[in-house]
């Protein structure tokens, strides 16, 4: 029997058809995700370092007027003879232009002096209108025709715009309140979350499933409501404008409110999970020792849901940190990141120094979530198989207590929405109470009407439907694919980044990516399947880990068992795959629903006048002074989610009971 010499190579098993179909779908959805996500940050990225600036020492200039042409001279040369203030900005976005004739102070169209004009070094352009001129020939003009010559900035690369964005006291200002905002909030939130998940997993009172209920409200509404509300009950004509002893709401006060509202239900989610998990032979140990109650809830349930806490504080400090809607309508004159990137593009068009935001607004963002994650994993190997669930016992004080602490949580959540709901029924908030629908009329509002309304469910359907299918199926093949480790690592890496970035910054990346004429997917710029685009990318994380997990359920036997029957591997994921996993599929369309139908930050910058959607409009509204109008948008939006929720369980119910007998059995 022959060996093997040293030198001998290892024979690779052959792939079949299947394998190889399944690397090429692998492929497909791994270029989705490069031209939806890694292509466009780098060239936000790129933008950062680019700066455009007018160089007036690159072009020369000759009058005549009647006594032959003088001497020429530089366009640099006429600046420094102008007084200092009347220095152009040379300074400016990638689309400014300086008209020539503001260096000339002496300049009349209807004279009849002749100019010559040139650029004296490659490569330097101006315009004649829309004329692009490239080369450095002299050209002459009359006066009239001279007022349509143009400088464009050159652009360079460099750290300029950093250099600015950081010697701007108002703009790094921004920094230290983001920070600000964003850790009270935390504190404040992860503090009343524990309190909340606390009284309904440790104590015995009653109404526990209306109290989760409740506390899930949040979820279904736009970050923007809780503003819109807190201003009719605290602002200028609020009817509790005076419990703030004369502090305004407009500013970190209602940021820090409206935050704890909408970021609530995502600490008691994490939270209630870590509690849940508690092993009740720890208590019965300090129990059995004599640990006083306040002993036992420091050495026993705080250890047991340390990670849980911790997870949940930097979870809830990156949602405060990116969210755009609340301090935006909210926030008056306190500045915050997310809404200085909106400032800089929408209101300024400087999209070089909303790049430079962007990447500042990233690195918080990215650190707390790679933090999370750490902890997530450490929370995994926490866990115990011989764990015994725990079981409150009967306290009446401490039921009591609990009752009444869900009870303000549950009426501070309720009352907000209670509130908008109010606003939107009256004809004219706080001056006529009458009760009224004209608020509904959405079309008379400068918001996008009812139209914005029906883009909100189209694009909410789109994303359920399509991201859905493309975020289960790459989950699928990243998990089945056997070898490719290099390829299923970058997947994953890919997977996992939308979880770090925020709206803001990737609507603005699409802006740079998409807008730019010289990309192939141009066409998609302004349309809905860019909204579509954007927003499957932005919720893609948590869809995939959902996909993930419960993939991960499922005995690698049913592919071994499938190939020894050589059965195609579609049939087995039409047949096997997609049945077991339908619970974790319809939880994945539900969240991509709501989440369609609530997002601001994302799409703010990319929808057109034909794609203006429902959240959008609650913006425009706010902005427009509409108040009331917005406030009803709102309330559209969380009945919109509501029904979706209860369709989505009368469906999950219908479906699982058809195909999910075989887990009672």
């Amino acid at each position: 029997m022959a060996s093997l010499g040293l030198g001998a190579r290892v024979a690779r098993p052959k792939l079949d058809r299947d394998a190889w179909l399944i690397r090429l779908f692998l492929l497909a959805i791994g270029l989705y995700l490069v031209l939806a996500l890694a292509l466009p940050l780098y060239t936000m990225l790129s933008k950062s370092f680019t700066t455009y600036r007018f160089a007036p020492s690159n072009y020369e200039l000759q009058i005549d007027r009647g006594e032959g042409w003088t001497k020429p001279v530089t366009l640099a040369a006429l600046i420094e003879a102008l007084p200092a203030s009347a220095h152009p900005e040379l300074a400016t976005s990638h689309d400014g232009r300086l008209s020539v004739v503001d260096l000339l102070p002496d300049f009349s169209f209807r004279s009849t002096t002749r100019y010559q004009f040139r650029s004296a070094v490659d490569g330097a352009v101006f315009l004649i209108g829309s004329e692009r001129i490239a080369d450095r020939d002299w050209h002459t003009f009359t006066s009239n025709e001279f007022r349509r010559v143009v400088m464009r900035p050159a652009a360079s690369r460099g750290i300029e715009n950093y250099w600015t964005y950081f010697s701007t006291p108002s703009l790094v200002q921004s920094i230290e309140n983001s920070v600000k905002i964003a850790a009270i909030s935390t504190v404040i939130t992860v503090t009343l979350a524990f309190a909340f998940a606390y009284a309904l997993s440790r104590t015995c009172m009653p109404f526990k499933g209306t109290f989760r209920l409740i506390a899930m409200i949040p979820i279904l509404v736009p970050s923007l409501l809780p503003g819109i509300a807190l201003i009719y009950l605290f602002g200028n004509q609020g009817f509790l404008k005076d419990v703030l002893f004369g502090h305004s709401i407009y500013g970190p006060i209602g940021i820090v409110i409206g935050s704890v509202f909408f970021t609530f239900p995502h600490a008691f989610i994490i939270i209630a999970t870590a509690l849940a998990i508690s092993d009740s032979r720890l208590h019965e140990a300090a129990v059995s020792l004599k640990a006083s109650v306040w002993r036992r809830f420091w050495t026993v349930t705080i250890p047991s849901a340390r990670y849980g806490l911790i997870s949940a504080g930097f979870v809830v400090f990156t949602l405060v940190i990116t969210d755009f809607g609340l301090p935006k309508v909210i926030g008056g004159q306190y500045d915050v990141l997310a809404v200085d990137i909106y400032k800089q593009v929408i209101g300024q068009q400087n999209f070089e120094m909303g790049a430079v935001v962007s990447v500042v607004l990233l690195i918080p963002a990215v650190l707390a979530f790679a933090v999370d994650r750490i902890i997530q994993r450490r929370q995994v190997a926490a866990l115990s198989a011989r764990a015994v669930p725990f079981e409150p016992k009967p306290e009446q004080a401490a039921d009591w207590t609990a009752l009444g602490l869900c009870i303000a949580v549950a009426v501070f959540i309720v009352g907000i929405l209670t509130v908008c709901q109010f606003a939107a029924l009256v004809k004219l908030w706080p001056y006529d109470l009458t009760p009224s629908l004209r608020q509904y009329d959405f079309d008379r509002t400068d918001g996008g009407g009812w139209d914005a309304y029906g883009n909100s469910i189209r694009l909410a359907v789109y994303t359920a439907v399509i991201g859905t299918g493309l975020v289960f199926l790459g989950a699928y093949l990243v998990e089945k694919t056997q070898g490719l480790r290099v390829g299923r690592t970058l997947f994953q890496f890919l997977a996992m980044m939308p979880m770090a970035i925020p709206g803001m910054v990737l609507g603005l990346a699409y802006i740079f990516f998409f807008n730019d004429p010289a990309n192939p997917l141009n066409f998609l710029y302004g349309t809905m399947a860019i909204l579509v685009l954007s927003t499957v990318t932005h919720f893609y994380t948590v869809a995939h880990l959902t996909a993930v997990t419960a993939l991960k359920q499922m005995d690698q036997e049913f592919e071994s068992v499938s190939a020894s029957l050589k059965q195609p591997v579609w049939r087995l994921f039409a047949r096997v795959t997609v049945p077991v996993c339908l619970p974790a599929i319809l939880d994945i369309s539900i969240y991509l629903f709501v989440n369609a139908m609530t997002t601001v930050s994302a799409v703010v910058f990319l929808y057109s006048p034909t794609t203006k959607l429902a959240s959008v409009a609650v913006l425009n509204m706010d902005d427009a002074g509409d108040v009331a109008p917005a406030a009803a948008m709102g309330m559209m939006i969380f009945y919109t989610n509501v029904a979706a929720r209860l369709l989505h369980l009368a469906v999950t119910r219908g479906l699982l009971a058809r195909t999910q007998a075989w887990r009672y059995r």
